[in-house]
């Protein structure tokens, strides 16, 4: 790999990154914060890859398992939670849950 070829993965990760995370601070439609958080996992993950195909060792792919695994758990979770909120209040917005103290 070359070296202007590991800085175009790391500019194009970067940039998944920063739009992940320009959508979970825009967007207060939980479903669209959940995309918005696999955006901004999905940065860190092509940046792990280009890392270890840069550096040859197998490493990078291994941290990238690391955040699909983690990736999958965060997904499972958020739906459940939003699932139960949507079945219990009819609640589609995050600002909306702050008044569901009582």
């Amino acid at each position: 790999m070359s070296g202007a070829t590991f800085l175009i993965l790391l500019a194009l990760s970067g940039g998944i990154f920063a739009t992940g995370f320009f959508g979970l601070m825009a967007r207060r439609a939980i479903l669209f914060q959940l995309i918005s958080l696999e955006m901004m996992l999905a940065g860190p993950a092509l940046a792990f890859l280009a890392g270890g195909a840069w550096h040859g060792s197998q490493q990078g792919q291994a941290m990238f398992v690391f955040i699909i695994i983690l990736a999958a758990a965060e997904v499972a979770l958020g739906l459940a939670l939003y699932l139960a909120l949507r079945r219990g209040a009819d609640v589609e917005d995050s600002d909306t849950i702050t008044g569901l103290k009582h």
